[in-house]
């Protein structure tokens, strides 16, 4: 072959071999952001919804937040509430993150998703009970802790008690009683219900229960209600009465063990955002969770050894290294 074709035949060479770069480089230069897109598109969006408030209250909600984070296999997005959020703009942002499920904390951030797509579920968080035409449109956990593991702390310090007596207003707890009821069967426990729509009406129920009260074998629950349990009027008289006929008292509420309740439950906040997220992931998944606030599982225990030793009961230093918080402090 003569010179001039054996040069021609390699520029030709030359030029095959880099349009073929080119064309690799191309189509790597296309796929690309068309993967990325698809990743993007694909992951599943959770938005958390929460009022910006100082502590502690700031604290609990990061504490809940953190747990949804480490649960979700997805991208969590943050939206702050200021006090005067609009809902339409809160509907904008959750529908530019391409959220199909947002949780909702608080009743301010269950306020400011009332304007979400209506293919958008709601997790709700963050509360003690909800209206019953509200709670039949979302699912959620409350802040009240489950009336099953309750009674179960409850027989494990005080293995004699046979009854519980409690007295609600229900409005805010009767979509409770049934659960608890249910609960006292399943620990061998008699659940007394009482209904007090007002403080007057609650004060002299509470006198009666004491007045047929065996420490032995009774105990009073006190239920997260600010009505049969009202901080200024009620607690301290119940605490009196508890105190002088050594009746047990339990309580939903963690602040009641500072004052002389034997022991309280209350929220595991990390725990807390894990299940949150849970729900939100089964939603993800096509699963659709029951509608209505699910009692709350997740939770730590407080016991105020002052009243256990005027109740008879010793607890040692192992039995007390269970417990999540004890008072007096050591």
């Amino acid at each position: 072959m003569r010179q001039p074709e054996r040069f021609c035949i390699r520029i030709l060479q030359a030029l095959c071999g880099l349009w073929l770069q080119l064309a690799c480089l191309a189509a790597l230069a296309a796929e690309a952001p068309v993967t990325d897109v698809r990743r993007h598109a694909t992951a599943d969006v959770i938005t958390v919804v929460y009022p910006d408030l100082a502590n502690p209250y700031r604290d609990i909600f990061n504490a809940i937040i953190d747990g949804i984070e480490e649960k979700a296999r997805g991208h969590v997005q943050r939206i702050p509430l200021a006090p005067q959020a609009e809902t339409a703009a809160i509907a904008r942002e959750v529908r530019q993150a391409g959220s199909r499920v947002v949780i909702a904390l608080g009743r301010q951030g269950l306020r400011a998703v009332a304007g979400v797509d209506r293919d958008t579920s709601v997790v709700a968080g963050g509360v003690l009970s909800l209206p019953e035409p509200e709670a039949r449109s979302v699912t959620g956990i409350s802040l009240t802790p489950d009336p099953a593991v309750l009674f179960a702390r409850l027989k494990s310090l005080l293995p004699g008690v046979k009854r519980v007596t409690v007295i609600y207003n229900p409005q805010h707890n009767g979509w409770l009683m049934p659960l608890a009821q249910a609960a006292a069967r399943n620990h061998g426990l008699e659940l007394v219900t009482h209904e007090a729509r007002d403080m007057g009406t609650a004060a002299r129920l509470y006198e009666t229960a004491f007045a047929a009260a065996d420490g032995r074998r009774d105990a009073i629950w006190l239920p997260q209600d600010p009505t049969t349990v009202d901080e200024g009027t009620i607690l301290p008289l119940v605490l009196k009465q508890a105190w002088g006929r050594s009746v047990p008292l339990f309580s939903s509420s963690f602040p009641h063990v500072r004052k002389g309740v034997l022991f309280a439950l209350y929220p595991d906040n990390r725990a807390l955002g894990r299940a949150l997220a849970g729900k939100a992931q089964d939603i993800l998944a096509g699963t659709v969770p029951p509608p209505g606030l699910a009692p709350l599982q997740d939770v730590l225990m407080a016991v105020n050894l002052r009243t256990a030793s005027h109740l008879g009961l010793s607890l040692d230093y192992q039995q007390q290294r269970r417990f999540d918080f004890v008072f007096p402090e050591p």
